[in-house]
C-alpha cells in the first residue's frame, strides 16, 4: 500500500475532477502490475495496472489507495475491471465519498467472490485525497496557503520589494508545490506588485496547473500572465459588473462572477464552490496578504506552508497576512504540524487545520 500511495503522488495536480489513485497487483509475493491515474484523469490507475499484469492477475490481489469505482462514465466500473480479471483479493485504503460510489465498489468486488480488506493505511490515504474529499463532501477544493517570510514574518520591505526572500532552493520547491495542486491562486494586489506568471517552471515538461486571479473590478495589466496563455489555463474570479471584463474577455480562459460578501468583497467561499463547481479538487494559494487573511478569517484554509528566510526586516514592512481582527487568542484558528525541514538556507514549515 506504500507503494501504491507513492504512486498515486504522480497523479497530483494533474487527473482532476478525479482522484489520484495507485494501484498495486501483487502475485506469489511478487508485483506483476503498477498503475496511477492518467492525466486527465483516465484511464483510471486499476486500468493501468491490469494492464501491466495481463492474464497473471488471475487469483492475484490487488492494493487500491481508493476504493474501486463501481458507476459508468466515460470508462467501465473499475469494480468490474477487477473482477473479469480474476482477482481473489482487494486491499482498499479508504471508502470513496462519492454517493455513485460510497461502498457499492466494494460490494460489488464482494458479491463477485473477491475477498475485501478495508482500512489498511487508511489515515495516510485519506490525506492523499483529502483535496477529491473536499469537492465530494463540500463542493470546494482543498485550499493551501503559501507563505514566503522573513523571521519576522514580513513578504516585504517598507517599500515593497519582495524578490527575493527565499533562496533558489525554496523558490523551486514552490514550483514542485504548485505542479502538485490543480490550480494557482494569487490576488490583483500580488498581480499589480509582481506580474507574475504563475507557472511552472524549472522541472521539465510536465502538466500546468489553472492559474487564477481573484479580483473584484479586473483592474490589473496581467502582462505575463498574457504571455504565457499557451502554457496553462488562465481563469479569472471577478465580482459582479466588474469593469474589466470586456477588456479581459478574450485575454483569458474563463471568467467566473463571484457573488459580494458581507463587507463588499468577493465571497471567498461561493468563489471555492464555482472551482469546485469546474472540477479543481485542491488550489495552491500565493498571496498576497490580503487575500490570505480573507480565507483564514473564513476558515477556508485546509494547509499552510510556510518558508522562513534567515532575515529581519522589521515591523516597517509588509506583513505576510493583512489584519485578521483578532482581539483573543481562542479566536485564532489552530494548525497542527505536518513537517519541518530544512531546505537551502531556509526552513520549511507544514502545517494543516486541526480538526
Amino acid at each position: 500500500m506504500t507503494l501504491a500511495l507513492n504512486l498515486g503522488k504522480r497523479g497530483l495536480g494533474n487527473v482532476w475532477p478525479n482522484p489520484a489513485v495507485g494501484c498495486v497487483i501483487v502475485k506469489d509475493g511478487r508485483i506483476i502490475g503498477r498503475g496511477w491515474t492518467q492525466p486527465g484523469g483516465r484511464p483510471h490507475a486499476e486500468v493501468m495496472a491490469l494492464r501491466q499484469a495481463g492474464s497473471q492477475a488471475q487469483d492475484a490481489t490487488a492494493y487500491v489507495t481508493l476504493e474501486p469505482c463501481a458507476h459508468h462514465g466515460a470508462t467501465g466500473p473499475c469494480a468490474e475491471a477487477l473482477v473479469a480479471a480474476g482477482l481473489v483479493r482487494c486491499v482498499v485504503a479508504v471508502t470513496d465519498p462519492d454517493p455513485r460510489v460510497a461502498g457499492a465498489g466494494i460490494a460489488q468486488m464482494q458479491a463477485a467472490g473477491i475477498d475485501v480488506t478495508q482500512g489498511c493505511m487508511s489515515a495516510e490515504a485519506s490525506a492523499a485525497h483529502r483535496g477529491f474529499f473536499s469537492r465530494v463532501t463540500k463542493g470546494q477544493p482543498r485550499v493551501t496557503l503559501k507563505l514566503a517570510m522573513s523571521v519576522d514574518g514580513q513578504i516585504a520591505t517598507q517599500s515593497g520589494e519582495s524578490q527575493w526572500i527565499t533562496g533558489p532552493q525554496a523558490r523551486r520547491d514552490v514550483h514542485a508545490l504548485r505542479a502538485g495542486h490543480d490550480a494557482v491562486l494569487v490576488g490583483s494586489g500580488t498581480v499589480r506588485a509582481d506580474d507574475p506568471s504563475l507557472t511552472v517552471r524549472g522541472l521539465g515538461r510536465i502538466p500546468q496547473p489553472v492559474r487564477i486571479v481573484a479580483s473584484q473590478d479586473l483592474n490589473f495589466a496581467g502582462t505575463a500572465l498574457k504571455a504565457s496563455r499557451d502554457l496553462s489555463p488562465l481563469w479569472l474570479c471577478h465580482g459582479p459588473n466588474s469593469v474589466g471584463i470586456e477588456t479581459w474577455r478574450d485575454a483569458c480562459d474563463q471568467l467566473l462572477e463571484v457573488p459580494k460578501a458581507g463587507d463588499g468583497q468577493l465571497d471567498l467561499s461561493a468563489m471555492l464552490e464555482s472551482l469546485g463547481a469546474q472540477g479543481l479538487t485542491s488550489v495552491f494559494c500565493e498571496g498576497g496578504g490580503r487575500l490570505a487573511a480573507s480565507l483564514l478569517n473564513a476558515d477556508l484554509v485546509d494547509d499552510v506552508i510556510v518558508y522562513t528566510a534567515g532575515l529581519v526586516l522589521g515591523a516597517d514592512g509588509l506583513a505576510g497576512v493583512a489584519d485578521l481582527g483578532i482581539e483573543r487568542l481562542q479566536e485564532a484558528q489552530r494548525f497542527g504540524l505536518v513537517s519541518c525541514r530544512q531546505i537551502g538556507a531556509d526552513i520549511r514549515q507544514h502545517w494543516r487545520v486541526s480538526v
